[in-house]
């Protein structure tokens, strides 16, 4: 399968067509081989308008995915990425985000919580030569304190709620970018911390696949 043509065709047909006209956003997209970030059986699918699973459900636990490219590159635009961005990704999964990251930022920290994903990603990541990509595990609601601040947290997934754990890991004018809620009604929402404190600003609606954890504690009602 000629790969290269199928991601030109993702970049022009799924992501310049969504709004997306940044550059260094679109230039990564068409750098990352996102077939290297999904499983064999899934390779030849890679570049098709949709999330790719890449661990099925266990345990309780959601399937994860590799995100759509549409509303991945609207986030990402969102987000404002510089060269001088610490970037922590919340969820990486198997690392398609913190490559595309790699590419804008100086350095990314790629957060994931299963152990094989974990493991995966890092490998194929140190194989591709994304130097400037850490790939950490830990809890994705408790973040990543050691190498905090981060000028960028991204959330890569929807989320119910955004934990503080994750906000006090910002830098000050940092920004989180996230999807909070489920199904055709969340929102992109970006957090900004100034002077200790935060502001949200919410923008277009999107469906993205959750991540595990992220549950707004049940309130008891008398």
């Amino acid at each position: 399968m000629d790969f290269e043509t199928a991601r030109t065709k993702m970049v022009d047909n799924q992501i310049r067509t969504t709004d997306v006209t940044s550059h260094s956003i679109l230039t990564a997209f068409l750098s990352v081989p996102r077939e290297a970030f999904v499983p064999d059986r899934l390779k030849p699918l890679a570049y098709i308008d949709t999330d790719m699973e890449v661990l099925p459900a266990a345990s309780g636990q959601p399937p994860r995915y590799v995100m759509q490219a549409s509303p991945l590159a609207k986030l990402l635009q969102l987000a404002g990425v510089t060269k001088d961005d610490s970037v922590l990704v919340v969820g990486s999964a198997e690392g398609y985000a913190a490559a595309v990251l790699s590419l804008v930022a100086g350095s990314v920290v790629a957060l994931e919580s299963d152990e094989a994903l974990a493991a995966h990603s890092a490998q194929t990541l140190a194989s591709l030569g994304y130097a400037n990509v850490s790939v950490v595990r830990g809890d994705l609601e408790r973040g990543n304190r050691a190498g905090a601040p981060y000028d960028l947290i991204f959330v890569n997934g929807a989320v119910e709620e955004i934990p503080s754990a994750l906000l006090d890991q910002l830098a000050e004018r940092g920004r989180l970018v996230a999807v909070e809620g489920y199904g055709n009604a969340s929102r992109a929402v970006v957090v900004t911390r100034e002077r200790g404190a935060f502001s949200e600003a919410y923008y277009f609606n999107t469906a993205v696949k959750p991540l595990p954890g992220f549950r707004k504690a049940k309130e008891f009602v008398f």
